[in-house]
């Protein structure tokens, strides 16, 4: 049984390895947002995050997971943040270039995660033409109304904090947060929407047992609401600690943006 068990461990760890980390999918989803101007009911938001370039992660799996999300055609992109392991700067500036082929109508933004060196990080996407929002907002118009867009740095928690960057805004607020435990913040400042990655879904998720590395999450992966703010986990691209995924793909993804109880 044991020699069973340890076969079974082998094969999955395997096909992790081998196979299931590269098996990018591309997530369409309708997203429900509390506020949405009818202007802007239909636009779609692509996501990207949790690259984590490495000697694992290849510039090449970069370019395919940005290719893939520009075949869906986005009005939008946001990154979410993470774009190396452990902040490393031997691969800052080629994950940068990879993200370079990205455009969209509105413009592509981002924020950095846990893992990237704020200055080195935002120096090279900023040379790609990626906007990085480091506790700010900018105002999009778009289609005669006004879209802000707001990102946090990974160290930004308190309510008040956030409150102090998203003061005076009008019209809809869509706030990236590489940490989905902004929820929190995000729905007692009554935020209608909140981005995120950081967990990677889990990364593995074990029959029965789940995620287990992701259970301090408010969710883990895809749509959670509290108080009336719509919240959207991504898996991300990349892997940490381990190169392997097991029940738990690789992904980017477009979400639709539709008013509360519409498309949802």
């Amino acid at each position: 049984m044991l020699a069973v068990g340890a076969g079974l461990a082998a094969g999955a760890t395997g096909y992790g390895y081998l196979y299931e980390r590269h098996h990018l999918t591309v997530i369409e989803q309708d997203i429900p947002v509390a506020g949405l101007a009818p202007a802007l009911s239909g636009l779609r938001v692509g996501l990207l995050t949790d690259v984590h370039r490495s000697r694992w992660v290849s510039d090449e799996d970069v370019v395919f997971a940005a290719q893939q999300l520009m075949l869906s055609k986005p009005d939008l992109i946001v990154l979410g943040g993470d774009y190396v392991t452990w902040g490393d700067p031997a691969y800052v500036g080629s994950v940068a270039e990879a993200l370079g082929v990205l455009s969209a109508p509105h413009g592509v933004f981002a924020i950095l995660g846990n893992h990237d060196d704020e200055r080195e990080t935002t120096s090279a996407l900023t040379a790609q033409r990626i906007v990085v929002l480091r506790d700010a907002r900018t105002t999009l118009a778009i289609r005669g109304e006004l879209l802000q867009l707001a990102g946090l740095r990974f160290w930004t928690r308190k309510a008040a904090e956030i409150a102090s960057i998203l003061g005076g805004t009008t019209g809809t607020t869509l706030l990236l947060a590489h940490d989905p435990r902004r929820l929190t913040e995000a729905a007692t400042l009554r935020v209608p929407l909140v981005l995120s990655g950081h967990t990677h879904g889990g990364q593995v998720v074990l029959p029965g047992l789940g995620a287990v590395a992701a259970r301090k999450f408010p969710v883990v992966s895809g749509l959670a609401n509290q108080n009336g703010t719509s919240l959207f986990v991504s898996r991300g691209v990349g892997t940490v600690y381990v190169p392997v995924r097991i029940n738990c793909p690789p992904e980017v993804a477009v979400l639709t943006l539709r008013p509360d109880g519409i498309g949802a």
